[in-house]
């Protein structure tokens, strides 16, 4: 049996229905909410609704759990503590008491405990949890990741769409990017499964190319069939902006956790997927199409391509 944390999520769903689909049960750890989960649709996986600071709770959710997959995170700055850092440390307690045998943990590049940034701060403390605790353990570090219903191509592309025609980027768009494919990342924390060589490993991963922030806008907004004026703005200011329109609209699409992730250019090896898992990543350009349903960009692409 694989428990998951944060299953519901974008990364979580992809992850729980590839497990399936290798044969694998899977049991999902679901935090209390009056909402809906967004389980992924027509994948058979228990539920265990337990909140990660719930140390009985999640003793009775580590029953028979073999092996367990840690996606969940905080939702906003108030909740880094709460669920990276402190849930962690009551995971890793509870699962120390059951049968455990790996815990394959999905952190942030540039993840570390000195970091200025929260989520990344947070991310290394949880880190140290874990690599202190007494279960054999992998770690991958990714780079963004990319793909249908993330908050990255897809919060650009609704930016575009309710932006009057201009769009701000932070740092001039000179911040360097590697996206990785959710299908990609996803296979590396299958394959991390039971594999000798990554037990007790911490390892960067990312996609094949690097990009600006300004590239990324161009493609995606050109993956997205819009058309908008592109113009730089400082850090400072982006931050005082979205607070003011996250207070007037709750659900602005943009977060200061992700302007915390455009400060500085995050990066890895061009090679790290072929290299550790064998693995050639998917290119950024040919995987939007989910961002224009009518197949726009995929024919314009294939249409230079002939050229």
């Amino acid at each position: 049996m694989i428990l998951v944390t944060g299953g519901t999520g974008f990364i979580g769903r992809a992850l729980v229905r590839q497990l399936v689909e290798a044969g694998h049960e899977v049991r999902t750890l679901i935090r209390p909410s009056p909402h809906s989960p967004r389980l992924p649709q027509g994948v058979p996986v228990e539920v265990a609704v337990v909140s990660l600071n719930d140390l009985r709770g999640l003793r009775a959710a580590l029953r028979g759990v073999d092996y367990i997959y840690h996606l969940a995170g905080g939702e906003s700055s108030a909740q880094l503590f709460e669920t990276d850092v402190e849930g962690t440390k009551t995971l890793v307690q509870a699962a120390a008491g059951a049968s455990v045998q790996q815990i394959i943990y999905l952190s942030h590049l540039d993840a570390d405990k000195s970091s200025a940034f929260p989520v990344l701060r947070a991310k290394g403390l949880a880190e140290d949890h874990i690599r202190n605790g007494d279960i054999p353990h992998t770690i991958l570090r990714s780079s963004i990741v990319f793909g249908p219903e993330d908050n990255f191509t897809t919060t650009i592309s609704r930016l575009a769409q309710i932006s009057p025609g201009i769009i701000f980027l932070p740092n001039k768009g000179e911040t360097y990017l590697q996206p990785l494919w959710v299908e990609d990342l996803v296979t590396c924390l299958l394959w991390s499964l039971e594999n000798p060589e990554l037990v007790n490993q911490t390892h960067t991963i990312g996609g094949s190319e690097y990009f600006t922030l300004r590239q990324i806008f161009e493609i995606v907004l050109a993956a997205s069939n819009r058309r908008k004026l592109i113009l730089s703005a400082s850090t400072p200011i982006l931050r005082v902006t979205n607070l003011t329109l996250k207070a007037a609209f709750p659900n602005f699409p943009i977060s200061g956790f992700f302007l915390d992730y455009l400060a500085t250019d995050r990066t890895c090896e061009t090679d790290s997927l072929p290299r550790i898992f064998g693995l050639m990543p998917a290119r950024f350009t040919y995987r939007l199409n989910y961002l224009n349903r009518e197949g726009w960009f995929a024919k314009l692409r294939a249409k230079l391509s002939k050229k």
